[in-house]
């Protein structure tokens, strides 16, 4: 078995080189390779279509839309959001000086459990900040709801979630904003990249202000801004990208239903259950391991895969909420969180990527199926 090659757990969506060479040398006559050039403008435009949304503004990376988006819409204050997600959903928070109120999930799709949402609004708190993770649909009508009653803001972290729909519809119009990702981990990436998607050509302007120093004109600055701005190579890279998502998405699915087909009735593995409602971009495969029906705890069965040349990841372990800079919270507590607590102590995230060979799924499928039986 050490002699296998390692499976890792995603591998970057490329462009075949003879797509992205012309498009450099294209690059390299223009000499024009950021601030709003040809590719990155038509990128946001191919975008905006294929994604069956109106105003798209790009980024050099996923976090900075978080941060932009909470800086574009002034909030203040609290921001309700989840302990169960990649850090930069709650750092965004505290790069604002704002303060994350932690509320538990929902152990039928990992999010934000809206019976819990309004139960931790204060006079403090201006916004809700979901995750759709793992690509699953948060409860957006419910949470919606909450935010009319309210009066509050409601802003995406939709990293996973790229084309993601319900009865055909995106789900990356919900609330007033929703980010993107574009990192190589991602279904769709442009290496490192981001967007952020509003709803009116106004806003579109001020976050575009705003990922560009603040400026509005050549010697006009109309915000504190920052530079966030996505540059003409990997703009260019990305439209390559884009005429391949499809099958790529075609080609994860297939991985999924392997999996699923595969894991089902293994006992002490559990998976979420898929809405016949929802387009998927299978950007992960989190299993949970339940240590007392399986046999081996989640991180024995994480280590016996990594002895196999397997490497799954524990997304998304341990709790943001239990890191030392969030811990000192009062909502950040396992007490207050026991679903996200145990969802975070027993998932591995399984190999999930186009490329994925039927061997190497059958020796992810068979490590784990027979892993108690050694």
């Amino acid at each position: 078995m050490k002699n296998q090659e390692n499976i890792t757990v995603t591998s970057p969506l490329l462009p075949s080189l003879d797509e992205f060479i012309p498009l450099l040398k294209d690059i390299w006559e223009r000499k024009w390779l950021t601030n709003n050039g040809s590719y990155h403008k038509e990128l946001e435009a191919a975008l905006a279509e294929y994604l069956g949304v109106e105003y798209i503004s790009l980024f050099t990376n996923g976090t900075l839309p978080l941060i932009t988006a909470l800086q574009a819409m002034r909030i203040t204050g609290e921001v309700i959001t989840t302990p169960y997600s990649f850090v930069a959903t709650t750092h965004s928070i505290w790069w604002n000086g704002l303060t994350p109120v932690f509320v538990d999930v929902d152990s039928a799709t990992g999010n934000l459990d809206p019976k819990k949402i309004e139960e931790a609004i204060t006079p403090k708190t201006t916004a809700i900040m979901p995750v759709h993770v793992y690509g699953n649909p948060c409860d957006i009508e419910a949470i919606q709801k909450i935010a009319d009653c309210y009066g509050l803001a409601v802003i995406y972290d939709a990293a996973h979630a790229f084309n993601v729909k319900i009865n055909g519809k995106t789900i990356l119009d919900a609330g007033d904003m929703n980010t993107l990702s574009f990192h190589a981990t991602k279904t769709y990436n442009t290496v490192e990249g981001g967007a952020l998607i509003c709803h009116d050509a106004r806003t579109k302007k001020r976050i575009d202000y705003l990922k560009n120093f603040g400026f509005a004109g050549e010697t006009t600055v109309v915000a504190p801004g920052i530079n966030s701005k996505m540059d003409e190579i990997r703009s260019a890279y990305g439209l390559c990208n884009l005429k391949h998502i499809d099958d790529a998405i075609a080609a994860r699915k297939n991985v999924a239903l392997r999996y699923r087909a595969a894991l089902e009735n293994v006992p002490g593995i559990s998976m979420f259950k898929e809405r016949d409602d929802v387009t998927y971009n299978y950007s992960y495969f989190p299993i949970f391991v339940n240590e007392k029906e399986y046999g081996m705890s989640r991180d024995a069965l994480y280590e016996k895969m990594k002895e196999n040349g397997i490497l799954g990841r524990r997304y998304f372990y341990p709790l943001i909420s239990s890191f030392a800079v969030y811990r000192g919270l009062p909502s950040a507590t396992k007490e207050n969180l026991p679903v996200a607590t145990r969802m975070a102590d027993e998932v591995i995230c399984l190999p999930m990527y186009a490329g994925l060979t039927d061997e190497n799924i059958s020796r992810v499928i068979d490590i784990i199926t027979n892993a108690n039986n050694s």
